[in-house]
């Protein structure tokens, strides 16, 4: 210790250093944060981009399916193979539906900004208890 530094010098130095410490702490944070978001931005843009290409492809291909079958019993059963057409079609978007359902309700934003934020948490709330 310096001898020119009074105890109201020290106090505020301490104070100085705990809140540069608090601030580059929330900064590391804030980083976390953003970073996540950037990744999450990225990997939801191709996911939408493969998926849509994808639907397309699917598309084009039933339609062209359901169009052989109706072709295929034109002459005898043309409105069962209609319907039963249309009728799977409706239960597997129906299936398709609630399985995407199922995954957006699963929580993965930024749960890595979540876990530090509730560590550092636990450590201010820990180390108050023990002064």
């Amino acid at each position: 210790m310096s001898s020119g530094q009074g105890p109201a010098e020290r106090v505020i130095q301490a104070g100085r250093r705990m809140l540069n410490s608090l601030i580059a702490t929330g900064e590391t944070r804030l980083r976390l944060a953003v970073l996540e978001l950037e990744l999450e931005r990225d990997r939801l843009l191709t996911i939408m981009m493969l998926a849509g290409a994808s639907l397309i492809l699917f598309a084009f291909g039933i339609g062209m399916l359901l169009l052989m079958l109706i072709v295929a019993y034109w002459e005898e059963h043309r409105v069962l193979a209609i319907g039963l057409s249309g009728g799977v079609l409706l239960l597997i978007s129906a299936l398709l539906a609630l399985g995407a359902k199922r995954i957006a309700k699963q929580r993965k934003l930024m749960e890595s900004t979540l876990s530090n934020l509730s560590q550092d948490r636990h450590y201010l709330e820990s180390s108050r208890e023990s002064s």
